[in-house]
């Protein structure tokens, strides 16, 4: 019977189905993109720059400083490889580059190149030349945006200037190798990576490590759970995962589904105006028709649900819709992304890099919770026209005009 009574007006029901559907299909888009969005800046934040972890002398972070090393960076990677993590050392220092009449002062890194790859994805990021070679000492890689102050590109010859642990002025030239991608702010703006022998041999270094970063191998273990492990194989050493080393984007993703379901509530809201104006207009136009039912019998529990399940049948209907159409588009851009390369070439968040093109995500939740809503949304926007329809009197609804 609901179903013969969506057909008596069509023209009211297609609009109602097709608005609920055409709301469900861009929440499903908007959900996939979001949840793109923050899978891919954790994928970059880890894998391009921080590890999920990171370890540091006590106070280095506070206060950074050429002296505060790490002392035994290959018994504390050997350790944790046991542990069940990939580990690599990094070497920290500060300098000033300079290139023809322009100079910039740079934040030199000393990276192993064995076990750097095993960490993050940054070998994989130049965008012009190559990565470091320990065959070339002399040649180094560039941050985007320092290449670009400089006036740099591969092949070019620049001076570095900087101060040495023993106190003498650390001085050579060195070649560009390489030019990377969008990274991270700080290494964009002034990175300038070497090998870590020649890191050692510039800065006279001989031992130590400022940083070793990690990944866990098995990632089924909790974040927290590695990092507690992790703390207590080296009780030395400061422990921080990403989360702790960037709050502030930890934070954003963990509100990202209280802000997901407010901008649905938000955009259903308009829906479910529209849903409550249609159903209004078919209780009063059916008031007769409720009276005629009302006196051979029928019981106002039968009335309620009769107008339910109206209300469903057109939910469902565009429940089908929105996600017959709302998938498919949303797997196509998590296959090839969404590019908006021509607004800009790099976006970052927090500091941390994030590809122009962005690509979406079809998890369960981007598909079910807009579903879940737009039911939810019917049965309330339902409630007072079917009371309505309920509690009308026979008498009252016979003479109704």
């Amino acid at each position: 019977m609901a179903l013969r009574n969506l057909g008596r007006n069509k023209t009211r029901t297609g609009i109602t189905v097709f608005s609920m559907a055409f709301a469900g299909f861009t929440m499903i888009l908007y959900m996939s993109l979001v949840a793109g969005f923050f899978q891919t800046l954790e994928d970059n934040t880890i894998g391009l720059d921080l590890g999920e972890f990171q370890m540091h002398a006590k106070g280095y972070r506070s206060d950074p400083d050429l002296y505060k090393r790490i002392e035994d960076p290959a018994s504390v990677i050997r350790t944790a490889s046991e542990r069940g993590f990939n580990a690599s050392a990094r070497l920290y220092g500060y300098g000033l580059a300079a290139f023809g009449n322009s100079s910039a002062g740079v934040m030199l890194r000393g990276v192993d190149l064995e076990n750097e790859p095993k960490v993050t994805r940054i070998s994989g990021s130049v965008m012009e030349g190559s990565w470091l070679d320990r065959a070339d000492p002399k040649g180094v890689v560039v941050g985007k945006k320092l290449a670009r102050t400089l006036g740099l590109k591969p092949g070019d010859e620049l001076v570095l200037v900087s101060q040495a642990s023993d106190g003498s002025m650390a001085n050579d030239l060195y070649k560009v190798r390489g030019v990377l991608k969008t990274v991270g702010e700080v290494v964009d703006q002034a990175g300038f990576l070497m090998s870590d022998d020649e890191f050692r041999r510039l800065l006279v270094v001989p031992t130590g490590a400022h940083e070793v970063a990690m990944t866990r191998r098995n990632k089924d273990v909790p974040l927290d759970a590695a990092t507690a492990e992790a703390s207590k194989a080296f009780p030395g050493l400061e422990v921080r995962n990403w989360k702790q080393l960037q709050p502030i984007l930890a934070r954003m993703m963990d509100m990202m589904g209280t802000s997901v379901k407010m901008v649905i509530m938000i955009a259903y809201s308009a829906v479910g105006m529209i849903i409550l104006n249609a159903m209004l207009m078919n209780v009063f136009e059916r008031i007769r028709e409720f009276g005629v039912m009302k006196a051979l019998g029928v019981s106002p529990a039968r009335i309620f649900l009769l107008i339910t399940a109206e209300a469903l049948l057109s939910a469902f209907f565009a429940s089908v819709a929105a996600a017959g159409l709302g998938a498919p588009a949303a797997l196509h851009y998590q296959r090839h992304g969404l590019d908006l390369e021509m607004l800009t070439t790099s976006m970052n968040v927090s500091g941390m890099a994030l590809d122009p093109t962005l690509h979406f995500r079809l998890t369960p939740a981007a598909l079910g919770m807009p579903i879940f809503f737009m039911f939810a949304l019917v049965v309330v926007a339902t409630l007072y026209p079917a009371m309505k329809a309920a509690v009308i009197r026979p008498v009252e609804a016979l003479h109704h005009q």
